[in-house]
């Protein structure tokens, strides 16, 4: 079976996360600068066989969009184009970074490795990879 990549689109950076061959569990896989994040989708892909990108959709407490929803259509659009031949859905992201903060307290991270964005959002991408499997069982 083919993998999910999943990734919580931000401003700056995208966190990725993946499933394993059987799609039952996510994985935190890395966090990516915007500017790299295709050439990092191509490599994988190389190697990777995926046939699913879940994209964490922000959205306010009401459901509604925010700033960051256009930024990450916009992203969709590209991903879209760029790689055609896999599907593309979205998942809320709500919460998420906040859980990501909670679950890295929780694994006994220390301040300076919780203070580090980019581990919130790498860890951010699986909880929203997670969640969508957990869902789609």
């Amino acid at each position: 079976m083919a993998r999910i990549l999943c990734f919580d689109y931000g401003a700056k950076r995208v966190g990725v996360a993946v499933t394993d061959d059987q799609r039952i569990i996510s994985t935190p896989l890395l966090t990516c600068e915007n500017k790299n994040i295709f050439d990092f989708i191509k490599s994988y892909l190389n190697e990777n066989e995926v046939d699913l990108f879940l994209v964490g959709m922000p959205l306010d407490l009401r459901g509604e969009p925010t700033d960051s929803t256009s930024i990450t259509k916009e992203f969709m659009a590209k991903l879209a184009a760029k790689f055609s031949s896999v599907k593309i859905e979205t998942y809320d992201e709500r919460y998420t970074s906040k859980i990501a903060k909670d679950s890295l307290i929780f694994l006994g991270k220390n301040k300076k490795y919780r203070r580090k964005k980019s581990n919130i959002d790498k860890v951010s991408a699986s909880l929203i990879l997670q969640s969508y499997l957990i869902r789609n069982s």
